[in-house]
This record gives structure tokens, sequence and C-alpha cells, in this order.
């Protein structure tokens, strides 16, 4: 099993590509069952998580081609309707084939999702909002039956925010008959971008970014082309990583083929943690130089401050000047990376929610296991500010979310390597 080597103590400093969003290609490659002509996506990173969805759509008789960064889907029959466990178990995005099947061949068959121990991540928005749609559903043996004659609008009200709840709720309603609007509806960037999508196939959405979105069903989506926007959790992953950097002398990090006016809340918290941050429309230019302040931040739906960035900010206060409270609003087990930077020297106490994070001059290295996506990037950037080597062991979750991380890390001047 693979892992990461780091030896610490190395300001990041030069300039790297950010790769396009996991969160935005991975509905949009659900997307192509809508229709029997073929989908192109641009910019669509290479990762674990893509390729388990390349391998459930091919399952279901989608035919896909990998180029680069671009992607082909075609489903000009689809073989089958169901998403089976031995796939969806690794990744909970899988649940977004769910209302395009729907949609299409009016049923589908698809298990209970899993992904990151990061806890209970329930499917019954999902649910709720289908069956008001008119599908009929039920839960069978681990498996969500959905089934239905023909979709028609409807007013559906979310109990909660949820992102893949609202991007399946609105694909199976691009098909469905008459209007059908989405109250309470996410408004995560990754949404925009797959309404962009939906519409560039012919579908009729507004709304999007918004908490109200209004979808005008249509008899058939066709082909299109679109470009996967960039990864906000990426952009803000390196930014953390080349602040926290600053340690050990002048950070200087050029992120290019970004969207800055995506992480508005990550870039606000990193200037009050000392880092000088210029924006430019597609890059951003980072400096820092010795110890971060500490920042406390809750974490909320967009536009406030990401959950997806919570470990690493968490990395960044263990070495930062003063005491921060970090409390999650969103996932309740998402503090196991506290944990293992403990094993580090971190200085963490968690109460309930909420973690309070004492700053420490230094951190040594240690062996340490990621217990999740975004855990797995809280360790690396502990690993480069510890003194000493740090293994990160476990690092197949990490490549679920990030692209080459430790060879683009390596060409900022970071001393690290994947081992076995």
């Amino acid at each position: 099993m693979d892992k990461l080597r780091i030896e610490g103590g190395q300001p990041l400093a030069g300039e790297i590509a950010i790769a396009g969003a996991k969160n935005a290609a991975l509905p949009m490659m659900a997307a192509a069952l809508l229709t029997a002509e073929e989908l192109s996506l641009a910019n669509v990173p290479q990762l674990a998580d893509v390729a388990t969805m390349e391998r459930l759509l091919r399952g279901m008789g989608v035919v896909v081609e990998r180029s680069g960064d671009c992607c082909t889907l075609r489903a000009a029959a689809i073989a089958a309707t169901e998403a089976p466990y031995e796939l969806v178990k690794t990744m909970r995005a899988s649940i977004l084939v769910l209302g395009p099947l729907l949609a299409r061949c009016g049923r589908a068959r698809v298990s209970l999702p899993g992904g990151c121990a990061i806890g209970a991540r329930p499917v019954d928005q999902h649910i709720k909002g289908l069956t008001q749609l008119g599908a009929t559903i039920r839960i069978e043996h681990g498996y969500i039956v959905a089934e239905a004659r023909k979709l028609r609008g409807a007013r559906i009200v979310t109990d909660l925010v949820t992102v893949t709840g609202t991007e399946n709720l609105m694909m199976a309603a691009t098909l469905a008959e008459g209007e059908t609007v989405i109250e309470n509806a996410a408004r995560e960037p990754e949404v925009v971008d797959l309404a962009a999508c939906l519409n560039a196939m012919g579908a009729r959405i507004r709304g999007a970014g918004t908490d109200r979105i209004v979808i005008e069903g249509v008899p058939r989506l066709h082909g299109a082309h679109h470009r996967v926007l960039p990864d906000r959790i990426e952009t803000g992953t390196f930014l953390t990583a080349a602040v926290v950097s600053g340690l050990f002398g002048t950070a200087d990090v050029r992120l290019t083929a970004a969207a800055p006016g995506t992480l508005d809340a990550v870039i606000d918290k990193l200037r009050e943690a000392g880092a000088t941050i210029d924006v430019e429309p597609n890059a951003l230019r980072v400096r820092a130089r010795g110890r971060p302040r500490a920042i406390s931040l809750r974490t909320a739906p967009y536009p406030a401050f990401p959950t997806d960035m919570q470990a690493q900010i968490m990395a960044l206060d263990c070495v930062a000047q003063g005491t921060a409270r970090i409390t999650e609003t969103i996932f309740e087990n998402r503090f196991l990376h506290a944990v293992e930077l403990q094993r580090l020297g971190a200085a963490i106490d968690i109460d309930g929610n909420t973690a309070v994070v004492t700053g420490v001059s230094a951190l040594s290295g240690a062996h340490v296991m990621a217990t999740d996506l975004r855990a797995s990037a809280s360790l690396v950037i502990a690993g480069l500010v510890a003194e000493g080597e740090t293994v990160v062991d476990r690092i197949y979750h990490l490549d679920r979310g990030y692209e080459r991380m430790e060879q683009r890390l390596a060409a900022l001047g970071a001393r690290i390597a994947r081992i076995r």
C-alpha cells in the first residue's frame, strides 16, 4: 500500500496549475445518462473517484473514453440500471446516477453509498425529493429501488442543504413533465457548474447559485461540450500548505488555472492568518513568512467556510500563534484527523463538535494514518512543517481527491515522495 514520506522544513515556492473539480466532474459524468448523444467534458481530473465513476458507468453500458484531461461519454443504450455495492461502497458520489437513471429509464437500483468515514451522510433528501417527483421508492437488501412511469414537476423543500441531493433532483427534473422548484437548494459552485453543463445539453434551469432553483422539464437532452471548473478545495489546500511553510522562510506560490471567486471564505481566513494573497482573474499568488496567526472558524454551507477545508486549517492552527476554536457543523465525525495530528505533537482538545487548537512552536515527524480524504491533506500539510520524517499511510484516500499531490508539492520545493 502506497505511503507518503515527507521531510519537513522547506518553504514552498514556484508555480503549479489547479486541476478540475472532482465534485463538479462526477455529477456531470452521471448526467451523461440523461442523453443518448455524446457528452464531452474537459478539465476532468485524473483521480481514483473519477476512475470509479468511469467503471460504474461502463457497467451500465456507457462508452467512456479518456484522453488527457478530456472525457467523452456516450450512453446510446443503457444496458443496466443498477449501481452495485462493490463500486458504490468506495464513493458516495455514486448516488448521483439515481436521478438520471430514473428520469431516462424509469427505474434504478442503487446501493446505499459509502465513501469517507466522516459521519452519517443520509440520502433521505434524495428519496424525499424523487418521491415528490412521482417515483415509488423502497429500500431493499441495502439498495435503493426506484421506479417511475413518468416523473412530474413538483415543489421540493429540502429539510437541510444537501449538495448531492440538489444535484440528483436537478438532473432528474430536467426530463420531468412540467416545472420543478427546489427550495433550500445548495448554492455551491459545483451545483452552478452542473446546471451550466445541463443547460448546454438543452435543459432549462435557472436560479443555480441561489437557494431556489427552477427547472422546466424538456422531452429530451442532447450532447454537449463543457469544461469543468477548477477545484476550489485543491486550491485552498495548496494555499494553506504555502502559508504554513512560511515557518521556514519566505513562501511564494502562484496557483494558475484557478477560480478565485469560488473560495472567498478561505482566502479571507488565510489573510487573517497573516498571508498576503493577490487575486488575478484566473490565478492566485500567496506569500507568507513566519508563524501564522491562529484562526477560528465555523463550517457551514457555501458561501460560508467549507467543511472540506476544515482539516487543512486545523493543521495550520497546530503551529500558529495563539489558540483557535474550530466548530464543525456539517459532519459529526470529521475530527478523526485530530488524533493523528496529536501524534505529531499538536495540542488539540475536542469538545463535541468543537476543537480547541493551541499552536505549538514545532511539530515532530511521526508515522500517521489518513482516515479520510481531507484528513489526508491535513496530515501532508503538517508533515511539511514537522521536524524530521513523517510517513502518511493509507493515502488511497488522498488519491481520491488530489491529482499527483506529491509531485506538485515537490515542484514547489517540498521534500516529499511516494513509497511502498
